[in-house]
């Protein structure tokens, strides 16, 4: 008997979000497990909000209030280890992404097996240690942890400033917002036809739209 077709799982994301990243460690466990294709594509967060006309949930002044302290719940519950940074305004907001999602993509573009890991360093950075995440030398030291070489560093660090690298971003925000995208993270499961589902608290159902069995947020976990 042939073996099932594996599915194909886009996962559009913005490391400048912690919610994502809870999102972004649970697929990353069940890619062996269920029998699907992750496709993790960096896009740029702050050019989906604005052509959906979204808002910061964190611009809510008491929505603000309360997702600073559910964050805290769901880290205990993803097995996330997200600390938020002393002023989350700054990071988001002032700071921002592009030059972390453009080097992400610089990433992807050369070493596709490397985005994993770097993208996990800089949530690390940004949601764990209140690190900066958008120097050339904060993008260095996120990449040398994720195991890139000096020579790969460099290279990425100059093809982030390059028209194919911001091409390609645009391309996958672009993409993502043809889906109906309006924040991160947005998954595309592709089941026939693509089906979106937003945020991180979706998985039984994205279990159920892909024929697969949700085991919780760590799977084969008795906890």
């Amino acid at each position: 008997m042939a073996a099932p077709t594996r599915k194909t799982v886009e996962f559009f994301y913005d490391v400048v979000s912690p919610y994502t990243w809870f999102a972004f460690e649970v697929l990353c466990r069940y890619k062996n497990v269920w029998n699907i294709d992750l496709k993790l594509k960096p896009f740029f967060l702050g050019g989906i909000m604005n052509e959906a006309s979204n808002r910061p949930p964190a611009m809510v002044p008491n929505k603000g209030k309360y997702l600073f302290q559910e964050i805290q719940l769901l880290a205990k519950y993803f097995n996330v280890p997200v600390v938020p940074p002393k002023d989350p305004a700054e990071v988001m907001f002032v700071k921002g992404s592009l030059p972390t999602q453009r080097f992400i993509t610089a990433v992807d573009l050369l070493d596709s097996s490397k985005v994993e890991p770097v993208s996990r360093e800089l949530w690390m950075r940004i949601w764990n240690r209140d690190e900066d995440i958008v120097d050339p030398d904060s993008l260095k030291q996120a990449g040398l942890k994720a195991g890139l070489t000096d020579e790969q560093i460099k290279t990425c660090l100059q093809r982030m400033k390059e028209q194919p690298i911001k091409d390609r971003l645009k391309q996958y925000t672009n993409e993502a917002l043809e889906y109906g995208a309006f924040g991160s993270p947005t998954i595309i499961a592709h089941v026939g036809k693509p089906v979106m589902l937003f945020g991180s608290d979706r998985f039984p159902i994205l279990a159920q739209v892909l024929n697969e069995k949700w085991d919780g947020p760590i799977p084969g976990s008795k906890l």
